[in-house]
C-alpha cells in the first residue's frame, strides 16, 4: 500500500484559526482585504458564481461566499472588482528552474539563485503562482524552498522540486553539469535515499531514447528500485516517458504520475484502464513543447503577452535565418507533428476515460518560455477536446492536490490567497487567461506581465493592456 503523509488536518486546523481569527476580527495588525463583487471560478471543477466575495487576511482566505453575506469589517481594504473574474493561479506541474539565459541552456553557467528566483517573478507575472521543477534542480532549490515555506508571504512563484531526477547512466535525460545517474536497482535506491532526505517533494525518473539516438532506456528493474524507494521514503514516483510499451509496463510497477505523454501511438482503452485502476495520474501533457518542435520560428514572437516577458536580444535569436534553418534541417524536426497529434489524442482518451490529469508544460529548457507556455498549454488542451473548465481545473484544483504540501489551488479559507483576475471569462475563451488584471501572492499583488519589460526600459513596452 502506498504511504503519502497527510495534508488534511493541517489545512482544516489552519481553515479553522483563518475563520476563527475573522469572525473574532483578528488582531489589531491584521492586513484583511476583500475582493468583491467578482464573478469566482474556485478550482475545484464547479462553474463559476458570479457575484461573490473573497476575504483575505494575512495572505490567506478567510472567507468565500455571496458578496450579499460577507461579513464586514471595519478596517478591511475592499476592492470592487464587477465585472472581473477571480480563479486561483496556475499551477505548472511540469518545469525546469535556472537553466538558461535567453535560449542558452547551461547547468554550470546559468543555475544559481538570482536566476531561478528571476524566473519564479516571471511566472507569477504570468499568473503562475506555484511551480513544480522536475529532477534538475541543484541542491540549492532546497534552501530556495525552505525559505519560501518559512516567510509563507512571497512575492514571486512557490516552488516544490524532485530535486537530482534518476537517470539510467548513458541514457536519456537529466541535465550535463549535474550528476544523477546510476547503473543497478542498488545504486538507484541509494540515490532515492540520498535525494529526499534533502527533502524533495516527490521524485523523478527518466525513461526515454530520444527517438532511438540512444542506445539504452532505464531498464525495467532499476525504475522499480526507484519506483519502490520512493514510496520507502513516503514520496510520489513521477515518470518521463515517451513510448506506449513503458508507460504500460511502469503503470504495473506502480508509477504515481506520468509528467509527459504517450506520443509514440494514443493511449488505447486498456492503459487507460490500466492507469484508471492503479490510480496513475496524467499530470502533464506537454503539449505546448511537443508544439514547440513543429515550428522553426514560434508563431507568437511579436505578441506583446510574449514579447514583454523576454529580451529583445532573445526575440532576435528567434528570428534569425541561422537557428531557423538549423532548426528544420535537423532529422528529429518532421517527428514531431505526429508526436504532437498522439499527444493530444492520449490526453483526449485519458480525460474521457476517467484519469486524473493536472496541466504542465516542460518549460525552462531552452525555447521553452517561463509563464507565457502555461497559457499556451491550456489553449492546446481545448483543442484537443477539452472544456475550458476542465483545462483551468486542471491547472489549479488538480495539480495542487497532487502535492499535500501545495496550500493553494483552490479558493477555500484557510488557503494561501493565491490568485489570479481576469479581465474576461476564461471559461468561455481559454485565451481569456492571458487578460490579466492582477496577480496576488499570498494574498499581495505582484507585478503581472502587462507591468512587466525585460530587457530594456520600462517604458519601451507600452502601458495598455488588452
Amino acid at each position: 500500500m502506498r504511504r503519502f503523509r497527510p495534508g488534511r488536518a493541517r489545512a482544516m486546523i489552519r481553515a479553522g484559526v483563518a475563520v476563527a481569527a475573522l469572525c473574532l476580527g483578528g488582531t489589531a495588525a491584521a492586513e484583511t482585504v476583500v475582493l468583491d463583487h467578482v464573478t469566482l471560478f474556485d478550482g475545484t471543477g464547479g462553474a463559476p458564481r458570479a457575484d461573490q466575495a473573497l476575504v483575505m487576511t494575512d495572505g490567506r482566505i478567510t472567507w468565500v461566499g455571496a458578496s450579499a453575506a460577507r461579513p464586514k469589517s471595519s478596517d478591511a481594504t475592499v476592492e470592487n472588482l464587477r465585472g472581473k473574474f477571480l480563479m486561483p493561479g496556475l499551477i505548472d506541474s511540469h518545469v525546469h528552474l535556472g537553466l538558461v539565459d535567453g535560449v542558452d541552456q547551461s547547468f554550470s553557467k546559468y543555475y544559481d539563485r538570482a536566476n531561478v528566483e528571476a524566473q519564479l517573478k516571471l511566472y507569477a507575472a504570468y499568473g503562475v503562482t506555484s511551480v513544480y521543477t522536475l529532477g534538475t534542480d541543484g541542491d540549492l532549490i532546497h534552501q530556495v524552498i525552505a525559505d519560501q515555506r518559512r516567510a509563507g508571504r512571497i512575492d514571486r512563484a512557490r516552488a516544490y522540486t524532485a530535486g537530482r531526477g534518476v537517470v539510467y547512466k548513458g541514457s536519456y535525460g537529466g541535465v550535463p553539469g549535474l550528476e544523477q545517474s546510476v547503473a543497478t536497482p542498488a545504486e538507484a535506491t541509494a540515490m532515492v535515499q540520498r535525494e529526499t532526505a534533502k527533502g524533495d517533494d516527490f521524485v523523478k525518473l527518466w525513461m526515454d531514447d530520444e527517438f532511438g539516438t540512444v542506445a539504452k532506456r532505464m531498464p525495467y528493474d532499476v525504475s522499480k528500485a526507484v519506483i519502490d524507494a520512493a514510496h520507502a521514503a513516503n514520496k510520489r514516483a513521477a515518470a518521463h516517458i515517451f513510448y506506449y510499451d513503458n508507460a504500460a509496463e511502469l503503470t504495473r510497477e506502480g508509477v504515481d504520475v506520468f509528467m509527459h505523454q504517450v506520443r509514440d501511438r494514443v493511449a488505447d482503452p486498456a492503459l487507460v484502464g490500466a492507469m484508471k485502476q492503479r490510480g496513475t495520474w496524467q499530470l502533464a501533457s506537454t503539449l505546448s513543447r511537443e508544439a514547440s518542435f513543429t515550428y522553426t520560428l514560434l508563431p507568437f514572437v511579436d505578441e506583446p503577452f510574449f514579447s514583454r516577458g523576454v529580451a529583445p536580444s532573445t526575440i532576435a535569436t528567434l528570428k534569425s535565418q541561422e537557428r531557423r534553418q538549423k532548426l528544420a534541417a535537423s532529422p528529429l524536426f518532421p517527428k514531431y507533428p505526429p508526436v504532437l497529434r498522439n499527444a493530444m489524442a492520449s490526453l483526449a482518451a485519458e480525460a474521457k476515460g476517467g484519469v486524473r490529469y493536472g496541466m504542465g508544460t516542460d518549460s525552462g529548457p531552452t525555447a521553452r518560455f517561463p509563464g507565457y507556455f502555461a497559457h499556451w498549454e491550456l489553449e492546446l488542451m481545448v483543442k484537443a477536446g477539452l472544456t475550458p473548465l476542465q483545462a483551468l481545473t486542471a491547472a489549479t484544483g488538480t495539480n495542487a492536490s497532487f502535492l499535500s504540501e501545495n496550500e493553494s489551488g483552490v479558493l477555500k479559507p484557510g488557503k494561501w490567497a493565491d490568485l489570479l483576475v481576469l479581465d474576461r471569462d476564461p471559461t468561455r475563451d481559454i485565451r481569456n487567461t492571458r487578460a490579466i488584471n492582477a496577480v496576488y501572492v499570498a494574498g499581495r499583488k505582484v507585478p503581472t506581465i502587462w507591468q512587466t519589460c525585460v530587457g530594456r526600459a520600462a517604458e519601451a513596452c507600452g502601458t495598455a493592456r488588452p
